[in-house]
């Protein structure tokens, strides 16, 4: 009877007008945002979240720093900072758009209870109230935040009310309208704690699941496998999902690589900003003195390594060092924190070294795990850091996503970037916001909110505008299910046929395809095994291995639901993939060095290429097509 149920799972059916799909703090923007805005409209709204919401998305683990807060700042040089760190390429309307509104969501967040820092005398005002924040950048400030998405989500429950958030439901497939093929009309998923498949009708959806890691092999392996700077279930269910309704995507050649505590994944940031701390080679130099200068070469890297580098030329710098011999590269902690104590009392300098420690258990506590592991003391001993595996996002420091409606109101903004309504991809009603949106990076925790916010108020009016249109999903409910649950029945049809379950010429386990997957991107889409370097040749081969992978993908079996969520992370995780490998692939130079390296064109070629790579991936044909768009520049 057991493998009955599990087989065939119970079906619920339900239609609202719109649908938040995912948790994280964009999503919790828009759950935030929605209420205000559907009061008196009839209007039904229901978020549905794979995990739980206190504890959902990147910020799950907590963070010590609000990377964006204008403050005083404009919005204008916001714009410009973001600009130069993603290599000249961004859609500024949308940065701008972010920038003038994010301070209101951080404003939101002290007054629902975070603990932000403040400078000396300001420590009673709030940020509302004009108090100033203790920044460790120009546009970072500090707070307690091993707590900060518990704080957001809270806010986003009662806005909208627990009886409309729908938690441990995995939605992994959108359904176009029957209709209209270019409209959203549905989605399905399961959960991940019952036997019950879920389907849900809807005018409009607002998909913020995420974005992915694990698409490649990370350098933590083994009993370390879990580790990651970024969150390991954003499994690319955005991209993914959203690619196979149609929507159209941009730069997804774009990942970032950040430079972390080796192993442990720890934050950078707070030590080189709030606590000057200095990085040498294996040889003790300050190689960025010695041989910043790198970057510098106008044939190969244009005009970007000319002034203030971005955060891939500052990766290359360390490569370099790396590939040269002159390796590893270390966090010189001890000097740092010795030069700070010469200022300090001794008890000004334990609270200090209290706040290094901090920093990791409010957001990466396996580096303090490490550290504590390794006899690490910070004061005393220098630590490795190291470039990670890449990840696909486009809210960090990060462009990759969907292509978006713009705002209307800002003047020298092509008319093609904007369709109607804020946020909108170019399925009609499928809105995103987050890691979920392209071509807009450095948004980060606060941003995403913000971005979320704008996105729910759009939403609504998309639903007002079309509120007596019904949705009619084009795929059978009978379809749906056997498509969801078919790891589930592999396994059953099979599991007999060998005496251990786990090797099978009939099925493949969830965790083996993983690694399959993650050997293929590492070794020929420009991972660590190759330092970040690629070309056609690989590229080809790459296409054909994700082309076979996904072949078998539909070999992946499920003999519980724990592995029936990891064959659909999946799924998403390699549609992912192979959309980043297509657009290295369409996009002949390389934008990003230190990112990563196509070695057949190991330039910026600013002349042909300074211009957004977009793509629609055809479900029917299972085909990609790509195109340059204009890059126009609206701040000066």
């Amino acid at each position: 009877m057991a493998e009955y149920v599990f087989g065939n799972p119970e079906v619920i059916e339900e239609e609202v007008d719109m649908l938040i799909i995912g948790g994280g703090m964009a999503a919790s923007g828009t759950a935030f945002e929605v209420p205000r805005w559907i009061e008196g409209t009839g209007l039904k709204v229901k978020l549905v979240d794979k995990a739980a919401l206190s504890r959902s998305g990147a910020v799950a683990q907590g963070l010590s720093a609000i990377n964006t807060y204008m403050g005083d700042n404009d919005p204008a040089d916001y714009v410009r900072y973001v600009r130069n760190d993603l290599m000249g390429i961004v859609r500024e309307d949308l940065i701008y758009d972010v920038g003038r509104h994010v301070d209101d969501s951080v404003h939101n967040f002290e007054d629902w209870g975070l603990p932000i820092w403040k400078a000396q005398g300001d420590e009673e005002k709030s940020l509302r109230a004009g108090g100033k924040p203790v920044r460790s950048g120009r546009w970072q400030i500090m707070i307690n935040g091993e707590s900060y998405k518990w704080i957001v989500a809270e806010a986003a429950k009662k806005a909208l009310g627990m009886d409309k958030i729908q938690e441990r439901v995995f939605i992994v497939r959108l359904i176009n309208d029957k209709n209209d093929p270019t409209r959203i009309a549905g989605a399905a998923g399961f959960s991940v704690r019952e036997h019950k498949l879920y389907i849900y009708k809807f005018k409009a959806c607002m998909l913020a699941a995420g974005g992915a890691v694990n698409v490649f092999r990370p350098r933590s392996v083994g009993e370390g496998g879990g580790r990651a700077w970024f969150p390991v279930w954003n499994a690319g269910s955005t991209y993914s999902m959203a690619a196979e309704a149609g929507a159209e995507m941009t730069m997804m050649e774009n990942r970032f690589v950040p430079a972390r505590f080796k192993d442990g994944y720890g934050p950078v940031g707070a030590w080189f900003l709030l606590f000057k701390a200095k990085v040498q080679n294996g040889m003790g130099e300050d190689y960025g003195t010695l041989r910043g200068d790198v970057i510098k070469d106008e044939k190969r890297f244009g005009k970007y390594g000319q002034g203030v580098p971005g955060t891939c030329l500052r990766n290359h710098i360390m490569l370099e060092e790396m590939i040269n011999g002159r390796g590893p590269i270390f966090m010189d902690t001890p000097t740092a924190l010795a030069k700070l104590g010469e200022k300090m009392t001794p008890k000004e300098l334990k609270h200090l070294e209290a706040e290094a420690w901090e920093d990791f258990l409010d957001m990466t506590i396996s580096q303090c795990g490490i550290w504590a592991g390794e006899n690490v003391e910070p004061e005393k001993t220098m630590s490795e850091i190291m470039p990670t595996e890449p990840y696909l996002l486009g809210s960090h420091s990060g462009c990759a996503g969907l292509w978006v409606s713009g705002p209307t109101d800002l003047p020298g903004v092509p008319k093609e970037w904007s369709w109607g309504y804020r946020s909108m991809t170019t399925v009609k009603g499928l809105f995103s916001a987050g890691d979920g949106v392209g071509a807009s990076g450095h948004k980060f925790s606060s941003g995403s909110h913000a971005e979320g916010r704008i996105a729910g108020k759009a939403m609504v009016k998309y639903c007002l505008d079309n509120k007596d249109w019904k949705p009619e999903l084009d795929r059978s409910t009978q379809d749906l299910v056997d498509e969801i649950y078919k790891p589930v029945r592999t396994f059953l049809e099979h599991k007999d046929y060998t005496t251990a379950i786990d090797i099978n010429p009939h099925y493949i386990t969830p965790k083996m395809l993983q690694f399959r997957l993650q050997k293929i991107m590492d070794e020929y889409v420009a991972g660590v095994g190759t330092y970040y370097r690629t070309n056609k040749k690989l590229l080809e081969i790459a296409e054909f291995k994700l082309g076979m992978l996904k072949e078998d993908s539909l070999k992946m079996r499920a003999k519980d639901l724990h592995e029936l969520l990891r064959a659909w992370e999946n799924y998403h995780r390699i549609m992912s993939a192979e959309a980043h490998m297509k657009h290295i692939q369409f996009r002949e130079e390389t934008r990003y060095p230190g990112f990563y390296y196509h070695m057949d064109y190991n330039y910026i070629d600013d002349a042909n290429w300074k211009c957004f790579s977009n793509s629609r991936y055809d479900k029917t044909t299972k085909k990609w097509t790509l195109k340059k768009v204009p890059y126009v520049q609206v701040i000066k």
